[in-house]
Formats: structure tokens, sequence, C-alpha cells
């Protein structure tokens, strides 16, 4: 077979006899030409199952590709919404603040992280936060002085905040190892850049950063403040006794008038 397959003739040549070959009707070479059209047909479905396959990953690729172009559904509202504001008073501890709303329908946990740990910091660092609840939390940051080469304000590009977010099953106490225990789950909802305000010079930014850092302080004082106690109040026994004896001595006293009258 494979003899008569390679054989060559003026007119045609290797490739020519192979095409041919499925043609043949002979009746000795009935069987062979079978089963080379069977080779041929298990090759030619062969490969179109393996194109198959490399569209179906191909597919799956481009899904993967899309869903990471798509915008992240974003569970918090932040205001401000991408800078952080701080007066610029080199030396000095300097606060921000930041208000985080969630707007999703379920629990959510935020956490709270900077590329410069040991002068910044947040208060607080993270909570978990019902439908609808909204907090302000404030950022401390530590203002270091110009170097010698290094023009005023230009520190504003150094440091960076992160707040991530994670959907949580309920109300529960906030502990930071949720977000390491549920990685995937976790969404990076903004990356602030610190800016930097010049006291001196006001600004609609340097106003509202005022507003919103009385703002915080007033919810820091009104946490601080033990809760009003709402329900009915008991009198204590000591009252009680108290009472009974006044009564009790009015009435002797009344009695022992009356004795005396009577007498």
């Amino acid at each position: 077979m494979a003899i008569e397959i390679e054989q060559k003739s003026p007119s045609d040549g290797k490739v020519w006899g192979f095409f041919k070959l499925p043609f043949r009707q002979t009746g000795n070479n009935t069987s062979t030409t079978s089963s080379s059209t069977s080779a041929l047909n298990l090759q030619g479905q062969s490969q179109p199952h393996v194109e198959g396959s490399n569209h179906h990953g191909s597919a799956n690729s481009v899904s993967s590709v899309a869903k990471s172009l798509l915008p992240t559904r974003r569970r918090l509202k932040l205001d401000p919404a991408n800078k952080l504001y701080f007066q610029y008073e080199p030396g000095k501890q300097v606060r921000s603040a930041v208000r985080i709303k969630n707007t999703s329908k379920s629990y959510v946990a935020f956490k709270f992280q900077t590329t410069a740990p040991k002068s910044c910091f947040m208060r607080p660092p993270g909570a978990i936060l019902a439908p609808g609840e909204s907090i302000i939390a404030t950022v401390f940051k530590f203002v270091e002085l110009p170097e010698n080469n290094e023009k005023p304000m230009e520190q504003k590009s150094k440091v960076k905040f992160k707040i991530m977010s994670l959907k949580v099953k309920g109300l529960m106490d906030y502990v930071p190892e949720l977000f390491d225990e549920q990685k995937d789950q976790v969404a990076i909802e903004k990356i602030f850049r610190v800016v930097f305000l010049d006291p001196a010079r006001p600004c609609p930014a340097l106003e509202k950063l005022k507003r919103q850092l009385a703002d915080a302080d007033a919810a820091l004082e009104a946490r601080k403040k033990p809760p009003e106690d709402t329900g009915p109040k008991i009198i204590g026994e000591g009252l009680v006794i108290d009472e009974w004896k006044e009564r009790r001595e009015r009435y002797l006293a009344q009695q022992q008038v009356e004795g005396v009258d009577s007498a």
C-alpha cells in the first residue's frame, strides 16, 4: 500500500497519489481503502476537536479578560472620592477625614491600609457597616520636614492610602483577620493620593476638610457618651423603705396627737 502511494508518474506526484487513494475501488484493496478512508475520517474528526478545544479555551480566556476589564461593583461610597487632603504643617501630626457609607444590600466590612504605617494611621482602622450605614473616619499623618533639595508640599505623591471591603454574613465583631481568611472576596474600593493644602490660603477643599474634621470630632464624642436609658425607672429598695418610714412616723405622730386630745 505504501509503495503504491509513493509511486510517481510524469503527471502525478506523491501528493496527488495520496488524495486519489481513498477513491480506488479495486476488489483486492477494498478493505485497505476502507481502512485508509476511516483513518482519514478519524484524522479529519480529530483535528476539529482539537481546534474546538482551543476555541473553548480561547473563549474562556477572552471571557476572563473581559471580566477583568469591567468596572468592579463598589460596596462603599467614599467622600472625598479620590484624594485625602491634609494641612501642610511640617514637623506636626495633621488630620484628614473620609466618610464611608455602605451602599450595598448586605453587611460590609472595610479595612484601611497605608504605604507608611509608621507615620500614618486611621481611626477606626476598620469596622462592619450595616446596609445604608455610614461612618466618618479620621486619618492621622505625620508631616516630615522637607529635605534640602525638596520644595515644600512635594511629599503628596509619596504616601498612599487604601480602603478595602469585604461582604460578610451579618453583624459581627470586626477583626482584621477576616480579610486574610477570605482574600478572594476582598475588593479594593479606592487608593487615595495625599494632597497637602496650605493652611494660610483658604480654598473650598480646605473649608470642606475643616467641616469633616468637626463632624468626625462630634461623632467621636457621641461614641464616648454612654447610651441613654430609655427603659422604665425602678425605685431602689432604700427609697421604698425611706418612704415607708416617713409615712409610719407621720401616722404615729398623728395618733399621739389624737390620744392627747381625747384624754
